[in-house]
C-alpha cells in the first residue's frame, strides 16, 4: 500500500467542513448504556419521556420502571451475559426492558414483532436466548419455542396497561382476534407490570463498556441466514453521543422525537430512543408508520427531530400535498434519513413543506449504526451519504486486494471508530472477513469519495449489474427514473440475459392517477444514462417489497423473477 494513496483518507478532507457547533473528537463517558438513561433522568426527571397514545410517562417514572425491572429480571435469574430476546413494537415496554436487561449486565437480542414463528425460532436458538419478553398480542409466536422447551420463561406485557383510557378498555376486545400463547403444563409465564410492581432494585453488576456486549443486533439476513453484530455498551454509547453532535441544533431537555423507526432495528434503536433519551427529549411512540396518524402527531406535540426512512417522507409528501387542510409541520427541525438512497426531489419538497433540514446519512448494524451524514445547515451534495461523523475514519479500497484508491474511484467502503462492533456472535470466519487486524470495518458496499471528503454509495457489492462486461449501479439508474415526474417509487435490478449475461429490470409505483407506458421510460432513461445503463425492461407494480424500516428488497425482487422464470421453462 503506496504512502500516498493511504494519506489522502489519513488527512481526514471531511473536516474543513466541520462547523464550529461539531468537534472533530469528541468526550465520551466509560459508561454501560443505562448510564443514557440514569444521566437523563438526573438532568430532567419531571419531563416527560414517553408519549404514547396520548399516554405520559415522566423521566422518573421510566428509570424506575427500569430498575424495578431490572430486579425482577435478576431474580428469575438473569445474569451477566445471558441473552434476553425482545418481540416488541415501539411502546413503553420496549425501553423499560432495554435499559433494564442493559443495567443488569444482560444482552439485548432484538428482533422484529414480524418475523414468523420459524424465524424466530432460529434467531432464539442462534442468539441462546432462554427468557423472552413480548407483548400479549404477539406472544403466541412463542407456542412452538415453549413447547419444546428452547425458552425458559416467557413475560409478556399487556398492551392495555399502556394506553390511556378509553384504549385501555378497547384493547381486550382487539386481543381477542388475536392468536392465543397456550402455555404447556409448568412453563413459567411472567406478567411485565406485576414484575414491576414488586420494586425489586437490582444488585450491582461490573460492566466492562469496552469489552462487554449490550446488544445482540441482527443483520437483515440477505445474503442467507441472518447473524448478530455484537455491539458494546461502549459502541452504542458512544454511537448516540456521535449521532447527537451531529444535530447540534438540538436543546437538551426541550426536543420532541418522532419515535415511528422501530426501535428492534439499529437505525430506531440509536438515532430515535438512544439519542432521544441522551437528549432528555420527549419521545413520541408509534408502533407503525400510518401517514395521516403521523403528521397528526407532528403538528399535535410539535416534533422537532425526526428520523426516517425515504419512503416514509415521500409519503408525507403526497399526503400533505393532497391533503385539502392545513398541515402544519412547521415545528420539525432536522431529520436523518437513512436504509436507502434519498433522492433530492423527496428531500427538497419536505423542506419545502417543513422549513426543516432532511439530510442523508449512512450506517449499518455492525456500526450501531452512524457512520456518515450530511450536515444539517450546509447544502446537501446530490447522491452523496455525507462524510464521516466524530472519530470516524473511512476510506475506499480495492475488492480484491485491500490497496486503498485514489479520490473519485470506486471500491469497498471501511471504517473504523468507536461505534465498530466488537464481531458477529459465534462466526468467527465471518468476523475476520469483516473487521481486518487494524480495526477496519469492510462493509460490502461500493462507495467513492470525491475531493473535499464526501462520501458517495454507488452500490452493494451484492447487488451490482454486471451487462455486457458493464458494471451498472442499480441506485445511479434509480436516481434517474426518481427524476420522472410521473414515478413515486422505483428499484432496479439485474435479470439473466443470455447474450449480456445480465439486463437491467426496472420495477416502478406510479404516482397516483399517472398512466405511462414501457417504451416512454425507456426513452427517459436513454436521455440521461449511457446506452448500458438504460433498463431493457419494465415492470408497473402496485408496492415494492420492503423491511420493516421501509428499506426497498431488491433480493425479494430477484426471488420472484428466478420463481418466474423456473415455471417458464417447466
Amino acid at each position: 500500500m503506496s504512502v500516498e494513496t493511504s494519506s489522502v483518507y489519513l488527512q481526514k478532507p471531511w473536516l474543513k467542513h466541520y462547523p464550529n457547533a461539531v468537534p472533530e473528537s469528541l468526550e465520551y463517558p466509560d459508561e454501560p448504556v443505562f448510564w443514557l438513561l440514569e444521566n437523563a433522568y438526573k438532568q430532567f426527571p419531571n419531563n416527560e419521556a414517553i408519549v404514547f397514545y396520548d399516554r405520559k410517562m415522566t423521566y422518573a417514572e421510566l428509570y424506575q420502571n427500569a430498575l424495578w425491572f431490572a430486579g425482577a429480571l435478576q431474580e428469575l435469574g438473569v445474569k451477566k451475559g445471558d441473552r434476553v430476546a425482545l418481540l416488541l413494537p415501539n411502546c413503553p415496554a420496549y425501553p423499560i426492558a432495554y435499559y433494564a436487561i442493559a443495567k443488569i449486565g444482560g444482552i439485548v437480542a432484538q428482533f422484529n414483532p414480524l418475523y414468523t414463528e420459524r424465524e424466530l425460532e432460529k434467531l432464539i436458538e442462534d442468539s441462546g436466548a432462554k427468557i423472552a419478553v413480548t407483548l400479549d398480542v404477539l406472544a403466541y409466536k412463542f407456542n412452538e419455542l415453549a413447547s419444546s422447551k428452547k425458552i425458559d420463561a416467557l413475560i409478556i406485557a399487556k398492551l392495555r396497561k399502556f394506553l390511556p383510557f378509553p384504549l385501555n378498555l378497547l384493547a381486550p376486545l382487539k386481543t381477542l382476534k388475536e392468536p392465543k400463547f397456550k402455555a404447556p403444563s409448568g412453563f413459567p409465564v411472567y406478567d411485565f407490570s406485576s414484575m414491576i410492581a414488586k420494586r425489586l432494585f437490582p444488585k450491582p453488576v461490573g460492566i466492562n463498556p469496552k469489552e462487554d456486549v449490550a446488544v445482540f443486533q441482527y443483520t437483515g439476513g440477505t445474503t442467507g441466514l441472518a447473524k448478530a453484530a455484537m455491539l458494546t455498551h461502549s459502541n452504542v454509547v458512544c454511537n448516540t453521543i456521535q449521532t447527537a453532535s451531529w444535530a447540534y441544533m438540538a436543546e437538551k431537555g426541550k426536543e420532541v422525537v418522532m419515535c415511528v423507526l422501530p426501535f428492534f432495528h439499529v437505525y430506531g434503536m440509536t438515532v430515535g430512543m438512544n439519542v432521544g433519551i441522551f437528549l432528555g427529549g420527549k419521545l413520541v411512540l408509534e408502533p407503525r408508520f400510518e401517514v395521516e396518524r403521523v403528521v397528526k402527531l407532528i403538528e399535535k406535540y410539535r416534533v422537532t427531530l425526526f428520523p426516517g426512512v425515504p419512503t416514509i417522507y415521500v409519503a408525507i409528501n403526497k399526503y400533505v400535498s393532497e391533503s385539502s387542510k392545513k398541515v402544519d409541520l412547521s415545528s420539525v427541525k432536522f431529520c436523518l434519513s437513512g436504509g436507502a438512497p434519498l433522492p433530492v426531489e423527496v428531500a427538497e419538497r419536505f423542506e419545502e413543506l417543513t422549513g426543516g433540514k432532511l439530510r442523508e446519512g449512512y450506517g449499518l448494524s455492525e456500526s450501531s449504526p452512524v457512520t456518515h451524514a450530511n450536515l444539517p445547515d450546509a447544502p446537501p451534495r446530490k447522491g452523496s451519504i455525507g462524510i464521516p461523523i466524530p472519530d470516524t475514519l473511512a476510506k475506499v479500497v480495492d475488492p480484491a486486494t485491500g490497496e486503498e484508491l485514489p479520490v473519485g474511484e470506486p471500491g469497498e467502503l471501511c471504517i473504523k471508530g468507536p461505534q465498530v462492533m466488537k464481531g458477529y456472535w459465534n462466526r468467527p470466519e465471518e468476523t475476520k472477513a469483516a473487521l481486518d487486524e487494524n480495526g477496519w470495518l469492510h462493509t460490502g458496499d461500493i462507495a467513492y469519495m470525491d475531493e473535499d471528503g464526501y462520501f458517495y454509495i454507488v452500490d452493494r457489492k451484492k447487488d451490482m449489474i454486471i451487462a455486457g462486461g458493464y458494471n451498472i449501479y442499480p441506485r445511479e439508474v434509480e436516481e434517474v427514473l426518481y427524476q420522472h415526474p410521473k414515478v413515486l417509487e422505483c428499484a432496479v435490478i439485474g435479470v439473466p440475459d443470455e447474450y449480456r449475461g445480465e439486463t437491467v429490470k426496472a420495477f416502478i409505483v406510479l404516482r397516483p392517477g399517472e398512466v405511462a407506458t414501457e417504451q416512454e421510460i425507456i426513452e427517459f432513461c436513454k436521455k440521461n444514462l449511457a446506452a448500458y445503463k438504460v433498463p431493457k425492461l419494465v415492470e408497473f407494480v402496485d408496492e415494492l417489497p420492503k423491511s420493516a424500516v421501509g428499506k426497498v428488497l431488491r433480493r425479494i425482487l430477484r426471488e420472484r423473477e428466478e420463481l418466474k422464470r423456473k415455471q417458464k421453462e417447466s
